[in-house]
């Protein structure tokens, strides 16, 4: 069952309504997509920020547009990198038969041998492409790293045939890295800095 948003009709075309709506709670959006001509709403942020908590960033939303209901995802969520409010937010209408490519998180489980060894878990790439369809998006994928030892890595062609979705992404991007430990020495090497020659202007 999906998430259940009121979702109101706005008028576009002044900057002071964007304001005015914000102040009052709301985040101004658009939903548009599978048979939904493109129409600005206002969704409360208080609603949007339980939805994002609970449910996570690919939950599958029900909006309550006017009369009629709309099954959509979050395509875009724009925020004031300073206050963290919601400036603007994009739905996009979905045919729940369809399959569409989603962002999932990567879960990392397990004890790698190399990082007990003393090596240092790196994870270059933290989400998957997948292309799925809306009712069997996952919250995450898991990554197992057991057994990897100092200098093993992980990329897509290691994990595809072990994810039962597809995975958009090339084989060669890479996920998990167990970097070698840097000792103390390397550490002073490469925070070392040179002090600069004092000229004290004399001619040779």
């Amino acid at each position: 069952m999906s998430t259940v948003i009121q979702a109101n009709s706005r008028e576009t075309g002044h900057h002071s309504n964007l304001t005015s709506l914000r102040k009052e709670g709301y985040v101004p959006g658009v939903v548009y997509g599978f048979q939904v001509e493109s129409t600005p709403i206002a969704i409360s942020a208080r609603e949007l920020e339980k939805t994002l908590r609970e449910d996570g960033r690919n939950a599958v939303i029900t909006l309550e547009v006017e009369d009629k209901n709309v099954q959509a995802v979050l395509n875009d969520i724009q925020k004031d990198n300073l206050k963290g409010d919601y400036l603007h937010i994009d739905f996009l209408a979905i045919n729940m038969s369809d399959a569409l490519e989603v962002a999932v998180p990567i879960t990392v489980v397990g004890e790698s041998t190399g990082v007990k060894e003393g090596g240092v878990l790196q994870q270059p790439n933290r989400e998957l492409t997948l292309n799925v369809k809306p009712s069997d998006i996952p919250e995450s994928i898991e990554v197992d790293i057991s057994g990897l030892a100092i200098g093993d890595t992980i990329t897509i062609n290691d994990i595809r045939d072990q994810v039962e979705f597809e995975i958009v992404d090339d084989d060669e991007l890479t996920l998990v890295i167990i970097s070698a430990p840097v000792s103390a020495a390397e550490l002073e090497t490469d925070t070392e800095i040179e002090e600069p020659v004092a000229d004290n202007g004399a001619d040779e």
